[in-house]
């Protein structure tokens, strides 16, 4: 089993997602324990503040350490690994989601606002980010990333084949499904012939390259 604990400041924000999917079936056949945390429940502040302005001054708010550092050290142990959502981090690929998958026990930082403490930094084995653009914060990257482990995790999906035909590398060939035919647009005759070995021709000279 693979626990996998969230700290951030919308907790709220997971319950849906989680309760669908390959996210759902790993968690009802005991393969994952997530754990989502709220920051707030970490800070000695009366009024439950996780955020400050800036020293130096500049526009809006920075998550504070303390309640970050009290969280992530509140379950942290000798197996855990601790991923800081950043922009500035590692861009997130596949060969990063398949090492994970083989971890015991992963811990997300979900920045918010301008961002973390600088000193929240020195938690993280490691920072990443799922793309070059701006997000209000990192639940959404999170969401992403733990979807793309689970579903490597043995036992998880129905068909374990699927795994074998993902895209490694290359974008899949186009796909067809019934109707054979729709708005006067017809399934290639290839993929009908029954003939596997130019099925598999067809779709080999189809598929492209990732950009990254």
């Amino acid at each position: 089993m693979i626990t996998l604990d969230i700290f951030t400041i919308f907790p709220q924000m997971f319950e849906e997602p989680f309760s669908y999917g390959v996210t759902q079936i790993a968690k009802e056949k005991e393969f994952i324990n997530i754990r989502i945390w709220d920051l707030r429940d970490f800070t000695n502040d009366p009024h439950r503040k996780v955020d400050d302005s800036p020293y130096g001054g500049g526009p809006g708010m920075v998550l504070k350490p303390e309640p970050i550092f009290k969280g992530v050290n509140s379950v942290k142990n000798d197996d855990a690994k601790v991923i800081l959502l950043s922009p500035r981090g590692e861009l997130y690929n596949q060969k990063i989601a398949q090492r994970l998958s083989k971890e015991a026990h992963l811990i997300f930082i979900c920045g918010r606002y301008q961002g973390v403490d600088e000193r929240v930094r020195e938690l993280a084995d490691f920072e990443l980010s799922i793309g070059n653009y701006i997000l209000s914060g990192g639940e959404f990257a999170c969401m992403v990333i733990i979807e793309s482990i689970v579903r490597l995790i043995p036992g998880v999906l129905k068909n374990p084949e699927s795994l074998d035909s993902d895209s490694f590398g290359k974008l899949g060939a186009p796909l067809y499904t019934r109707p054979r035919e729709f708005n006067n647009m017809e399934v290639p005759e290839v993929l009908v012939s029954g003939n596997h070995k130019e099925i598999n021709d067809w779709r080999e000279k189809r598929r492209t390259k990732w950009s990254q």
